[in-house]
């Protein structure tokens, strides 16, 4: 189908985003070049009062989730993790869907008519996401319950989402929640009312030192496993330098030698012959 105003238009109306040849309220919202007077404020915390990082976002609806869900990411620690495929894999210290549901619920259920910001607040133990308007039709017991029937405040913001693949389905994001809660047994969930708005609070019951995860467990995890990709490459090439698995396995030529070193101590690993014309065999 080519490409036309009119097409546009004919599809803004039949999804009610124009009326009377003028934007509605939501598009504006979703769609506007114009910044407006509806923001996230979202700030990096040392204390309440200790502030590291701060930012105002003003884009578009689509545009701030994304910009806010970028904005978080920066201040969120990463752990390394290796499963039995020896591939490394990243883990959050806090659940990445989660927190994209959370924000994208106050997003969609904030009460545009009155005035304040969302406010998204990421300090060393918790991240707090507040939205201004109280729950619409529903109360805080409703919403523990995985059969609650939503009520949408902002029937077109939702749609838009909904049509943009953003939520799954209406009223599903407190399910989401909680089924990626359960990969994540050290962080505590909770929303409430408070003043004129909703508190969604995600928060380390124990902090997980990341750091200390990855140079000390996760090390000891890294080199287990370099272990076992060394002598798999040998398996496969038993004329292999050092120079060519340390440029296979992206560490040092000395840490190879000293992984090798350790092999040969645990009698895991055989020299056959000098460096020029010997090879390596792999104990069984």
């Amino acid at each position: 189908m080519k490409f036309s105003w009119y097409n546009v238009e004919n599809t803004l109306l039949k999804l009610k985003f124009v009326k009377d040849s003028h934007p509605t309220a939501a598009s504006l919202l979703l769609f506007a070049k114009e910044a407006l007077n509806y923001k996230i404020h979202i700030g990096r915390f040392k204390t309440p009062t200790d502030i590291i990082d701060d930012k105002q976002i003003e884009e578009t609806l689509f545009e701030a989730t994304d910009a806010s869900l970028k904005f978080i990411l920066n201040y969120i620690k990463v752990a390394f993790e290796f499963g039995n495929s020896l591939e490394r894999t990243e883990k959050y210290e806090y659940p990445i869907i989660a927190i994209r549901e959370a924000l994208i619920n106050a997003i969609i259920h904030r009460d545009y008519s009155i005035p304040g910001d969302i406010q998204i607040k990421i300090f060393d133990d918790k991240i707090t996401i507040f939205n201004p308007g109280k729950l619409y039709k529903l109360s805080i017991e409703d919403l523990q319950k995985d059969n609650y029937q939503s009520h949408l405040r902002n029937v077109l913001i939702a749609e838009a989402f909904y049509l943009t693949r953003r939520i799954e389905k209406y009223g599903s994001g407190l399910m989401r929640i909680r089924k990626e809660l359960k990969e994540y047994p050290n962080i505590d969930f909770e929303i409430k009312e408070i003043g004129s708005g909703i508190l969604v609070t995600f928060k380390l019951i124990k902090t997980i030192n990341v750091t200390e995860n990855v140079t000390e467990n996760v090390t000891e995890n890294v080199t287990e496993n370099r272990d076992l990709l060394i002598l798999n490459l040998i398996k496969g090439n038993k004329n292999i330098t050092t120079i060519e698995l340390s440029k296979k396995l992206n560490v040092t030529r000395r840490t190879i030698a000293r992984d090798i070193d350790k092999l040969k101590m645990n009698k895991l690993l055989l020299r056959i012959g000098g460096d020029k014309g010997g090879y390596w065999e792999v104990v069984e």
